[in-house]
């Protein structure tokens, strides 16, 4: 018997053998997505029916015809657009501010040597670990001195810098960007808002997109901190104003189901805007920082 003759069998067992095991990542993984995906399509479920059609047992798991009904509740309850206005409005600016200042400390950071740099990052580093809840109580002082309690700046001013944003920042520059351009820009007189602006931020537009998301989905569903400080009710948030609608016992479900749809779709929007970005900078991320 040949060698060849000899190898064609084992080829053949190995690949009999990578067929399971393919077809087993791939149930995995649509389990994976079935899990994923069901919460947001219970979601949609829950506002196309009734609450009695929730309530039965079994429940109700096709799409029912009272999603334009559960939409008019809403609207008559809440007054939904004015605090979308305004949570979009302090999403948008909260975003643009923190792409624009954690990019440009994280490029000190990564490359540029100054005094204090290591303690600086690791003290940063230290705070991205605390919760977030230590922080309300000062900064509610701090926007009360400042005058600005029920005002969209102060939901604004304490997001701008963001400890994770600089930090994934810093580790994409550190590897992403090349010395040698910024040493190339240096000898053509380039000074640190030249080297940052025309030759790392074109080179970091992935991780920019990811962070763009991350900043705006932040914003977007906080609620805790707009809860306090927001005593204006002009000035009340989505996610606040959503929390209105929950009336106890006499709670109408698929009205609220109903709003949380409803404000989910600028999400959607956005990260179908920036989705081949937010893919591109979360897989290179892990790429450089591995």
């Amino acid at each position: 018997m040949t060698a060849a003759a000899t190898t064609q069998p084992a080829t053949g067992a190995k690949r009999r053998l990578r067929r399971p095991r393919g077809l087993t990542a791939h149930i995995l993984l649509g389990l994976a997505v079935l899990i994923s995906v069901f919460p947001f399509l219970w979601t949609i479920v829950m506002a196309t029916n009734t609450t009695k059609d929730i309530y039965q047992s079994p429940p109700k798991l096709t799409f029912g015809s009272h999603l334009l009904e559960n939409i008019r509740h809403v609207l008559d309850t809440i007054d939904f657009f004015g605090s979308m206005l305004n949570t979009f409005v302090v999403a948008c600016v909260t975003t643009v501010l923190v792409l624009f200042i954690d990019s440009l400390a994280a490029f000190a950071f990564a490359k540029f040597d100054f005094p204090g740099r290591k303690v600086l990052f690791g003290t940063l580093l230290v705070f991205m670990m605390l919760p977030l809840q230590l922080a309300v109580l000062p900064q509610f002082i701090l926007m009360s001195e400042l005058g600005w309690v029920g005002m969209l700046k102060a939901l604004v001013w304490p997001a701008l810098s963001n400890a994770f944003g600089i930090f994934w920042l810093r580790q994409y520059i550190e590897n992403g960007v090349p010395d040698e351009l910024l040493d190339a820009a240096r000898i053509d007189g380039a000074g640190f808002f030249r080297q940052y602006w025309n030759v790392a931020l074109p080179m970091i537009k992935p991780a920019l997109s990811f962070l763009a998301i991350y900043a705006f989905v932040n914003a977007w569903n906080d609620y805790v901190w707009p809860l306090i400080v927001l005593t204006n009710p002009d000035h009340v948030t989505l996610q606040v104003e959503l929390a209105q609608l929950n009336l106890g016992h006499n709670t109408d479900y698929s009205m609220v189901m109903a709003g949380v749809l409803m404000a989910a779709v600028p999400l959607v929007v956005v990260f179908t805007i920036f989705a081949r970005g937010f893919i591109a900078g979360a897989t290179e991320g892990a790429v450089q920082g591995s």
